[in-house]
C-alpha cells in the first residue's frame, strides 16, 4: 500500500457528498468536448473534438474520505467519456466532488482516496 502523503487532509464525516461523473476541459482551448480514445489497459489518451489536443490525465494523491460516499451518479457508460486512473489504487471509478469544502476535488469511490488532476499535453 503507497504511503499517504504528508499534505494529506481527511475529510470529515458526512453523509452529503455529492458527486458527478469525471469531467475536464481541454488544458489548450478550454473546450469541454474531451473524448476518451483508448483503453484503461493501454494508456489515458484524450482528444479535444474542437482543436484535437491530445492530452493524458494524471492522478495525485492528496486524502482520503472519512465516512460513508452515499448514492453515485448515474454514468452513461460511455466509454469515450474522460476517465483516469487513481493515483492509489488504480482503479478508473472516479468521481468529482459537487459539493462542501473539497467542491472540484476528485474522488475513488473504489479506495476513498481524494486525488487531484494534472493534464499532460501529449
Amino acid at each position: 500500500m503507497p504511503r499517504q502523503p504528508s499534505t494529506s487532509e481527511d475529510v470529515p464525516r458526512s453523509h452529503n457528498v455529492n458527486l458527478q461523473p469525471l469531467s475536464f476541459a481541454c488544458p489548450q482551448c478550454g473546450s469541454t468536448d474531451v473524448v476518451y480514445s483508448c483503453q484503461p489497459s493501454c494508456c489515458f489518451n484524450h482528444v479535444c473534438s474542437y482543436c484535437y489536443t491530445t492530452f493524458e490525465p494524471t492522478t495525485q494523491w492528496v486524502g482520503e474520505l472519512k465516512g460513508e460516499i452515499g448514492p453515485l451518479p448515474p454514468t452513461d457508460c460511455d466509454p469515450n467519456s474522460p476517465t483516469a486512473s487513481c493515483a492509489r489504487c488504480g482503479e478508473i471509478r472516479l468521481f468529482t466532488v459537487s459539493s462542501g469544502s473539497y467542491t472540484g476535488q476528485i474522488l475513488c469511490v473504489s479506495c476513498k482516496a481524494l486525488l487531484t488532476i494534472d493534464l499532460q499535453v501529449g
